[in-house]
């Protein structure tokens, strides 16, 4: 109930935290019940990116809000950015926190597959 007007202050967690929380998410999608609306959701979308995020990324959204909600985040798409920011502040500190996000970025967001470049095109050759 702050009358200040002032936007509540965002959640601060430690590396050991940021950890816990990021384990309790990975953890909430692989739940039966998340992981067949993260299914239903990828086969509406038919690996089309546009739909993608149309569809799968409102649905992991919501999982990831269930879990941080807890933790003094909003409940809001918001908390969730902030969430990712923070997380992201400590990849490169810590690689058990980057091995983390890679795999949960990896059960919401396509394999992107770069275009082969150096084939053919003047690229530099290994030796």
């Amino acid at each position: 109930m702050a009358a200040s007007g002032q936007p509540p202050v965002p959640p601060t967690l430690n590396a050991e935290q940021a950890k816990a929380v990021l384990a309790e998410v990975i953890k909430a999608f692989g739940a039966p019940e998340n992981a067949q609306r993260m299914e239903e959701a990828r086969d509406n979308a038919c690996n089309d990116m546009g739909k993608m995020l149309q569809f799968l990324l409102p649905v992991a959204t919501q999982i990831q809000q269930d879990v941080i909600k807890a933790y003094g985040f909003s409940s809001d798409g918001e908390g969730v950015l902030k969430f990712a920011r923070l997380i992201k502040s400590y990849e490169s500190q810590d690689p058990e926190i980057a091995s983390m996000s890679g795999k949960l970025k990896a059960m919401f967001l396509p394999p992107m597959t770069l275009p082969p470049h150096g084939a053919g095109t003047g690229g530099v050759a290994a030796s």
